[in-house]
């Protein structure tokens, strides 16, 4: 029997992102359901009440598998295809990789998306009014913050977690792209971060969020660039 995966996204969300990133790089064939979450389509909050995007059903004849939301998925398909692993090969690789991913999905969501994100995103879709150029600036500031400690990282490391690719980088990844859809990364004062980038960036797996566009919100011109 075969096994046909949904994933129910929003293109401009970084968990969902990540989770497309994660199939893409395991190869994992997936059908996808763009969701306008903020709208809480009662199909969509049956399979997640929390309203949360990213969920992954996994249909299998009459069998039905709903991961909810971005952690549950990233288990769910490391122990689903262990062959290409992005958890890390020892303990203490899988230690720093899950540290980095809690702190893209909680400390950097928290101090940079909340502020920039809301104020450009999430704002124009629920129709709040004009962004609080305060609120922007203190998003601003916190950007540059993690992305100094990035680039610490990165000036020691192969990789963010280590010697080599894993989840944390495309949980970086997954955030930093939405924000240069937007245009807010000062690309030219962190080198080491821009590097990183362009590699994950030309991923065979990184290549169908580069066309990733939302009706009245124009990407920067740099941001499907792979030499910008």
């Amino acid at each position: 029997m075969s096994l046909v995966r949904t994933l129910h996204h929003f293109p401009l969300d970084p968990a969902s992102r990540q989770a497309r990133l994660a199939l893409g790089e395991k190869r994992l064939p997936f059908n996808e359901e763009v969701i306008r979450y903020w709208e809480m389509p009662p199909a969509f909050t049956a399979l997640n009440p929390s309203g949360l995007t990213p969920v992954l059903v996994e249909q299998t004849g009459d069998q039905t598998l709903v991961i909810c939301e971005i952690r549950a998925i990233l288990e769910h398909l490391e122990q689903q295809a262990p062959a290409l692993d992005l958890l890390g090969a020892t303990p203490g690789d899988r230690a720093e990789v899950r540290r980095l991913l809690q702190w893209f999905d909680r400390k950097f969501d928290n101090e940079v998306n909340a502020y920039l994100l809301h104020e450009k995103l999430e704002k124009r879709l629920l129709k709040l009014g004009a962004p609080d150029l305060g609120a922007m600036r203190q998003g601003r500031d916190a950007l540059r913050q993690h992305l100094i400690y990035m680039n610490s990282l990165l000036d020691a490391r192969d990789w963010l977690a280590g010697r080599r690719l894993s989840l944390a980088d495309f949980a970086a990844s997954a955030n930093i792209s939405v924000l240069d859809y937007f245009g807010d990364i000062p690309w030219r004062d962190f080198t080491a971060v821009k590097t990183w980038y362009m590699r994950i960036k030309s991923r065979p797996a990184f290549r169908p969020l580069l066309a990733d566009r939302w009706p009245g919100l124009a990407p920067a011109s740099f941001y499907d660039d792979l030499d910008f």
